[in-house]
């Protein structure tokens, strides 16, 4: 019996990679798409060898050709980090806009069913607490975090119109905060910036008083959740995230206290649009895909400093990259 396809792309992220491990393991045929600019080749690089795995360096902005039947189109390629957007807005802009157009054309031309990755940014600096499915959000659409938010916003829209008007199979995930091995040190999030810091003995920076929460989910709890999701019959979006915040003060301390770094905090000012508070209701997860996380933040913490302590020490001290804006 032939394998079912799937097509994964930002394959060579954070993100994306895990998902093609996941499918690889499940038996798939996993076709991963990435134009590189924020993804490494060394997510992925132990796949190459695989019969059942293929890769394409490509830009998802352009139109996208594969040849041969799909079943599954996972769309994952954005840049995620704010160091990233906020350098590359334009490009941001264009992935969540065209790219997700590109994709979900093909999903219409090969019949398939497409997942979407939107995020908890589509909610903004939230005014409703924890936020639901059916919050519609507090963006500032001109703001430095706009490109990011409203790109996620448009995805979810464009999407919802191919499956009511073209009948497309469509998914639409809202992912809060997530981390693991095969983060980025230097990406400019909380949990990668602060053990980063530890690793070459810098001061942690905390934006603002420290007040402000996020609820961390490990990626192995996040990709099983995105995977009951594509496989269920639900087509309205779904928060899969974990529910339990903490400020962020809170959290520097706890990675001081894993990485037994004598370091201080510091305090910088909070960024523009910053949001204060992060959490996801999760109750549509629960009843709809039988989905919770399973792994607490102790251990999931634990396994990402162990991959960063890993890493070569360069790597510890390595800049975020340079891009040309297009």
């Amino acid at each position: 019996m032939s394998r079912k396809r799937v097509l994964i792309t930002g394959a060579a992220g954070f993100l994306g990679s895990h998902l093609c491990d996941r499918f690889i393991k499940a038996g798939y045929h996993v076709i991963g798409m990435d134009n590189l600019i924020t993804g490494d080749l060394k997510n992925i690089e132990h796949l190459f060898p695989l019969e059942q795995f293929e890769f394409y360096n490509h830009d998802v902005t352009k139109f996208i050709h594969v040849p041969g039947e799909l079943d599954y189109i996972l769309h994952f390629a954005s840049p995620a980090s704010p160091i990233d957007y906020l350098k590359i807005p334009i490009q941001t802009l264009k992935v969540g806009a065209m790219g997700t157009h590109n994709c979900l054309g093909l999903a219409r031309a090969k019949k398939a069913r497409i997942l979407v990755a939107s995020t908890s940014e589509i909610y903004g600096d939230p005014l409703v607490h924890p936020q639901t499915e059916e919050y519609w959000g507090n963006v500032n659409p001109v703001g430095p975090r706009g490109v990011y938010d409203e790109a996620k916003r448009y995805m979810e829209s464009i999407t919802m119109a191919y499956h009511t008007f073209h009948q497309v199979e469509t998914r639409i995930i809202r992912i809060f905060n997530t981390y693991g091995p095969r983060m980025r040190l230097n990406d400019g999030r909380a949990l990668p910036a602060f053990i980063g810091q530890a690793l070459r003995g810098e001061d942690l920076t905390v934006f603002g008083d420290g007040s402000q929460t996020r609820s961390f989910c490990y990626v192995d709890d996040l990709v099983e959740g995105i995977y009951r999701l594509l496989m269920s019959d639900y087509a309205q979006p779904v928060n899969i995230g974990n529910p339990v915040e903490i400020t962020l003060k809170d959290f520097a301390e706890e990675v001081l206290k894993l990485t037994g770094s004598s370091v201080k905090i510091v305090y910088r000012p909070l960024p523009v649009d910053d949001p204060k508070q992060r959490k996801p209701n999760i109750t549509k997860a629960k009843e709809i895909l039988g989905w919770e996380p399973k792994v607490d933040r102790a251990e999931g913490l634990k396994n990402t400093y162990e991959y960063f302590k890993s890493l070569p020490p360069d790597e510890w001290f390595k800049q975020p990259k340079t891009f040309e804006s297009k």
